[in-house]
């Protein structure tokens, strides 16, 4: 049965599963859905279209699905938060609806969503991180204290951004990329990468990371020389290494998937991000 303190509001409509928990002084619109197991500790407020996956657990002072802060679009019929399972959101977080301008170009070729933005799965957004309208973040993810994304930022799978980091809107996060606190990104960031500095710069790969998520050593040194060979290789220019990089590392699926991330940006509207 579901645990409902006497205090919280729940309008009429919405949905909430039975082995949910649903603290003092919470707020849930008609439209939510709330999962199984998901803990809404106090004072969470959750707005509008918005869904809570099985086994997140929100602390108190979190505000999710409102309406994005996007003039004009901030409070738009249809707009939509979808957040997968077992998060943990922490105190005073904030994570916005989508918008009628979608989601920035998914890179696989297939059609950016409307008005919706999507959190994925074992997630943690530490205390007043911010996921902005729009956005598409991958599965565990963790946005360390006071870490924002802009609208219609797409952050990979297994991403860490530091405290107080900040993304610009549009720009993406590459898989496993590890982002440092007080940096502010405005360019891509391939995967696999480490950036720093107070203007995020880029300063090599997630070795340790890659090694505690148990990629052979052998495959750690394979991405190294790559990283070196296109991001600091003195013959060609950067594009033609990034080329070569293909035949010369064809055995590497994670060079491969650093290249295509390259070449979708070098197409698109925005620059990935080059080391020094």
């Amino acid at each position: 049965m579901t645990k409902i303190h006497p205090s919280a509001v729940i309008e009429e409509g919405a949905q909430i599963a039975d082995s949910a928990e649903i603290g003092p002084f919470c707020w849930i619109s008609s439209k939510a859905k709330i999962g199984e197991n998901v803990r809404l500790l106090a004072r969470v407020t959750v707005y509008g279209d918005t869904t809570i996956g099985e086994g997140t657990v929100v602390f108190p002072g979190a505000v999710l699905g409102t309406g994005p802060q996007d003039h004009g679009n901030e409070f738009q019929e249809g707009a939509k938060l979808v957040i997968g399972k077992r998060n943990v959101i922490r105190e005073n977080v904030t994570m916005h609806a989508g918008t009628p301008k979608g989601q920035s170009d998914p890179q696989d070729g297939s059609a950016p969503e409307k008005m919706i933005t999507r959190v994925g799965d074992d997630g943690m957004f530490m205390v007043n991180s911010h996921v902005a309208h729009d956005c598409v973040v991958g599965n565990n993810v963790i946005l360390t204290n006071n870490a924002v994304i802009g609208g219609h930022v797409r952050v990979g799978d297994g991403a860490i951004l530091g405290g107080n980091a900040a993304v610009h809107q549009f720009c993406r996060i590459g898989r496993k990329a590890m982002i440092g606190g007080l940096s502010g990104v405005d360019r891509d960031v391939i995967p696999f990468a480490i950036v720093t500095g107070e203007r995020g710069k880029l300063r090599g790969l997630n070795v340790i990371g890659l090694k505690r998520s148990g990629y052979a050593p052998e495959v750690v040194k394979s991405i190294s020389r790559a990283f070196m060979y296109i991001f600091k290789g003195k013959e060609d220019n950067f594009e033609t290494r990034v080329q070569k990089a293909r035949e010369m590392f064809k055995d590497n699926d994670m060079v491969q998937e650093q290249l295509d991330f390259i070449e979708f940006s070098l197409k698109g509207r925005r620059n990935v991000m080059v080391a020094d």
